[in-house]
């Protein structure tokens, strides 16, 4: 964070062009770092920085943030002792978004007497799996005044972020891993540029969700660009929990006559595809090859996908086009391959392909773009399921070479995109994984988790609210016959959060069950408004634990007009809570499962509600 070399650099320009605060450092050698800030929403800036080497010499670069917010706290003379806090979001298999609060003084960054000593709190990801532990979004509260300071990092590998102090002087900046954390080294030669990747920062008078949201906004643009059918946020059939990795034609045209009529829209084949109907075939042994396997696929994917469009769905396909396994003909294909230290390089039963080799491009225009055209696919899921570490071979180093093949993802996402303008891409990464920024915004939806069956899947899917957009926020429904209402209830109003994914036994629900679907997809539909453009607010009271809560949770997400409230609850309940609407004037016009609630005013009440129970509420606001 306070590097010597920095030092160097003095004031070279300051100036407003074309409403972009530009500021240029120099080091009177030829050296420059030129920050640029610009509007990006109401409330959020946009911050990107670039290293210019005007010099005759290479130049050889260990570190260059994307952003740094200084100054914390405005609102104290002294060093604020008791009054800043750093929120930050955990992520795990199946467990994302968990937010984590440490004050000042919990981290160790507290002022000490020889005030000018360096303290620092990092903390990021290696590897290229951008949310592996950490979100890379963080945010700084001065709870005595309630100001939220926050900043969002737009990177598909390694990263970091850190909370500095110095005096009085509390500091949040972040951008690439650097060469201690990260591995990273470039080189620049003279004449050259080098940009970060991009930042956003905010700073709001109120809380932390209304920084988060402002951090997120910066995504609605690209999803406001998404093909026309995303409009309505389509529901999505995935037959995931329903084939296990071993789909079949006639299993899939049987279960797309069972959900056209409950009004899902999309119907995707998972993984398995491609490989033959054996006790020796794995899912993720076999892919890489793209070629889908005649037993399970008789007449071809082109004669499933045309018979799922004349049932008036949309047939999607599972690919993780950027990774071959040990099964697959490509996984030998080594000249083509990544390498790490000479040799190629080897995740488990996976080989990742050098995005940056000519031969790959054709590869994957191939295997990947013209497969999905030709056989009539609307829809991919786009996954990535393993890390490739520290880095890949590159003359810079392991760091350079990871963030140059994530360069190489993006032109990948753009390459399918420009060629098949109509696709709807979702991302998955063993769940949310690649939830950042950069993918989110190549993409219409993502995987919130692999967290499919488990009761905490409505404390995941609310967790995200602060860090990905709910309509891009796929929430999954399995269902089985077996499921009692209630059970069922517990697990559709969870995909209110965001984006309605089922599957499931889907072939085996009876009428009434099916009936219940029916009305819930209905419902969603009515409430695609609120979860489009409606701002998030979580009530509840939920112990320490996600996978044994307790206690119970609210949502409440709502434009001027029209709200959408969904709740639910855990192990021990209280006999009563409430929620409260914001404002008034509101009135309850529709309910989805048999939980009984009342109305006084702005306040929603629920009385012995029991426990793992739900509910789902549209209200409207009086004219």
């Amino acid at each position: 964070m306070w590097a010597t070399t920095i030092e160097r650099f003095k004031l070279a320009e300051h100036k407003v062009d074309g409403g972009i605060v530009v500021t240029v450092l120099a080091d009177g050698r030829g050296l420059e770092i030129e920050h640029r800030l610009s509007v990006a929403g109401e409330g959020v800036l946009r911050s990107e920085t670039l290293f210019r080497n005007g010099s005759g010499s290479k130049i050889r670069l260990e570190l260059l943030t994307s952003f740094s917010l200084s100054g914390i706290t405005p609102y104290a003379a002294d060093d604020a002792p008791e009054r800043i806090v750093v929120h930050r979001f955990r992520a795990a298999w199946s467990a994302e978004g968990r937010m984590v609060t440490d004050s000042i003084e919990h981290l160790h960054l507290e002022r000490v007497w020889a005030g000018g000593i360096k303290l620092s709190e990092r903390f990021g990801q290696v590897g290229s799996m951008p949310v592996r532990g950490w979100f890379p979004t963080a945010l700084l509260e001065d709870i005595k005044v309630g100001v939220v300071w926050g900043a969002r990092l737009a990177v598909p590998t390694s990263w970091q972020m850190e909370v500095g102090r110095r005096f009085d002087d509390v500091v949040l900046s972040g951008g690439l891993a650097d060469r201690e954390f990260g591995h990273w080294m470039k080189t620049v030669e003279p004449g050259e540029e080098f940009k970060a990747p991009v930042a956003w920062v905010t700073c709001v008078a109120g809380s932390v969700d209304e920084a988060c949201e402002e951090l997120v906004s910066v995504d609605v643009p690209a999803v406001e660009a998404l093909p026309e059918i995303e409009k309505g946020l389509p529901v999505v059939y995935n037959d995931w929990c329903t084939s296990w990795g071993e789909p079949r034609e006639e299993q899939l045209l049987a279960i797309a006559d069972k959900i056209a009529p409950l009004g899902v829209r999309y119907l995707v084949i998972d993984a398995g595809w491609y490989m033959p109907v054996s006790s020796d075939a794995h899912w993720s042994t076999a892919l890489g090859d793209w070629q889908a396997h005649p037993s399970r696929f008789p007449k071809g994917l082109s004669a499933t996908a045309a018979a799922i469009r004349e049932r008036g769905l949309v047939p999607g396909l599972w690919m993780e086009p950027e990774h071959v396994a040990e099964q697959s003909a490509a996984f030998h294909d080594t000249d083509h391959l990544l390498t790490r230290d000479g040799h190629t390089l080897t995740m488990g039963v996976r080989r990742g392909w050098n995005l940056h080799d000519p031969y790959v491009t054709t590869y994957i225009d191939d295997r990947v773009i013209r497969l999905l055209r030709e056989a009539g696919f609307g829809y991919l899921k786009i996954d990535y399921s393993e890390t490739l570490g520290l880095g890949v071979d590159h003359p810079d180093g392991l760091g350079e070479g990871l963030r140059r093949h994530g360069e190489g993802t993006h032109t990948m996402f753009d390459r399918i995109t420009k060629a098949l303008p109509d696709l709807v891409i979702e991302i998955c990464s063993a769940g949310g994984h690649r939830l950042e920024a950069s993918l989110l915004q190549r993409s219409a939806m993502s995987s919130f988790s692999d967290a499919h069956e488990t009761v905490e899947i409505p404390i995941v899917a609310a967790a995200l609210h602060r860090l990905v957009l709910p309509q891009q926020s796929q929430i999954w429904a399995v269902l089985h016959k077996d499921d009692s209402r209630r059970r069922m209830g517990y697990g559709l109003a969870a995909t209110f959060l965001g984006r309605m994914c089922l599957s499931g036994d889907v072939l085996d629900l009876d009428e009434g069950q099916l009936g219940f679907v029916k009305e819930a997809i209905e419902m969603y539909k009515k409430a695609v408004p609120a979860i489009r453009k409606g701002r998030s607010r979580i009530v509840g009271q939920i112990g320490p634990s996600w996978r044994h809560p307790t206690g119970w949770q609210g949502v409440i997400r709502a434009t001027a007009d029209f709200g959408l409230v969904v709740v639910h609850t855990f192990q021990m309940p209280p006999d009563e809570f409430h929620v409260h609407l914001p404002g008034v004037g509101w009135r309850v016009v529709a309910t989805l499962t048999p939980m009984v609630v009342c109305q006084d005013g702005d306040q929603l009440s629920f009385v012995n509600a029991g426990e793992f129970n739900s509910q789902v509420l549209l209200v409207s606001r009086l004219e």
